[in-house]
């Protein structure tokens, strides 16, 4: 089948070939024909003959374009200055902020359980109090402890006096050492016996472990209280209340707000920073008028993969009492510092197919537009390299500004109203 195929292919080409040659002799013959029917000596004598129509033809075609050129001159044939805004590059340190949405937890939480079980005899607080560390918030029926304590106690106190007498009589050689070791164990058990009844009568009178503010009190005068997981459970008609906590003393000054950061800034949290350069959190918070500053004191040690983020936690003043755990607020956080970087505003950056790019006011007004690299970007400022630092850039006007275009500087609105 190959064999067949190759002769046929050589020969369709020799074929071509014939053609394209006999094409390009008759195209040649037809070209010399034209060029021997001009007669350059009628064309120069017809020109001779006819020279002062050919002057005056002449004249008036460069009368014209004179006249042209001086009705219409070159410099209003051109486009019109583009009327742009102007700034400087700046030059100034900027923060690095990076926005988030956070909880306000509390620094510390106690929910307020019984270590025995008991009738409540006496409640020394109200709800929404602010209490101390070692105030006084329960009080059980300690009727019974009380009496098991003034038990133990008697017993240990004849138990010592047994011991004391056997020491004497171990002296006069009347008992054996035996018998006295019997007895100062004996004592020593009492002893113990009456600090675990302290202990218990202690469990009675149930006081704050932490300074903060009472919730709600879920407990009455005379509600039996039970020790576990479950204070009390009360049974109507209709269910069954289990409550957890006799109340839930809360710390609210200082206060914790808990936000999480994504995995790719994680290098801006825990990179390299000056001494000065701490991490810190400005939270918006309803019912304050300027934003409460706080430090960040921990970051997580490990990322949650189901969102791909890291927890944070910064701990802010709460002395007004605006901020309870739960609530939902925006966070700022400060990242790091920037130092000496070059700044624009956000709107002269222009971005096409090739990148980002700047308009840089070039000699006699004109314009080039020169590529930048953004480094980052907050509120209308773009930190970016790429320009000299005493470049004057393009703010406003740029949407018909080619390279190379001709502008005309304006004052910024901003400007305008201030010299006025």
């Amino acid at each position: 089948m190959a064999g067949t195929c190759r002769p046929r292919a050589m020969k369709f080409i020799d074929q071509l070939k014939q053609k394209t040659l006999q094409l390009g002799c008759k195209v040649f013959t037809q070209a010399l024909q034209i060029i021997k029917k001009i007669n350059l000596k009628k064309i120069v004598s017809w020109l001779l003959s006819h020279k002062k129509q050919v002057v005056i033809v002449i004249a008036l075609i460069y009368g014209a374009n004179y006249a042209y050129n001086y009705f219409f001159p070159e410099a209003s044939k051109k486009m019109p200055p583009q009327v742009v805004t102007t700034k400087l590059v700046e030059k100034k340190s900027i923060p690095i902020i990076i926005e988030a949405t956070g909880n306000i937890v509390a620094a510390n939480i106690v929910d307020i359980r019984p270590q025995t079980t008991n009738l409540v005899s006496k409640i020394h607080i109200k709800e929404g109090q602010e209490v101390k560390a070692g105030d006084l918030l329960f009080t059980l029926d300690d009727r019974a402890d009380k009496a098991n304590l003034d038990k133990a106690r008697a017993l240990a106190d004849d138990a010592a006096r047994q011991y004391k007498r056997a020491s004497e009589l171990l002296e006069k050689k009347f008992l054996s050492q035996a018998a006295v070791d019997t007895s100062l164990a004996n004592m020593k058990s009492a002893e113990a016996s009456a600090k675990a009844a302290e202990v218990t009568l202690s469990f009675d009178h149930i006081r704050s472990p932490i300074r903060g503010r009472a919730g709600v009190i879920n407990v009455f005068p005379g509600s039996l209280v039970q020790a576990g997981t479950n204070v009390a459970t009360s049974t109507s008609a209709t269910a069954t209340t289990t409550t957890g906590a006799m109340v839930t003393i809360t710390q609210l000054d200082p206060i914790n707000v808990q936000f999480t950061v994504s995995e790719k800034e994680i290098p801006l949290l825990l990179g390299e920073r000056d001494a000065n350069d701490q991490l810190t959190v400005s939270v918006d918070v309803t019912g304050s008028k300027t934003p409460i500053e706080g430090k960040v004191y921990v970051v997580d040690n490990q990322v949650d993969p189901a969102i791909g983020a890291v927890r944070v936690k910064a701990q802010l003043e709460n002395k007004q009492s605006l901020m309870i755990p739960g609530q939902f607020v925006r966070v700022r956080l400060k990242a790091k510092t920037l130092q000496d970087a070059l700044v624009v505003p956000t709107q002269a950056i222009v971005t096409n197919t090739k990148g980002d790019h700047l308009y840089v006011v070039e000699k006699e007004n004109k314009v080039s537009l020169k590529p930048v690299k953004v480094i980052y970007q907050y509120q209308g400022e773009t930190v970016i390299t790429g320009i000299d630092e005493t470049a004057k850039i393009v703010v406003e006007g740029k949407q018909n500004l080619r390279p190379n275009s001709s502008i005309k500087e304006v004052p910024a609105p901003t400007e305008k109203a201030a010299t006025k």
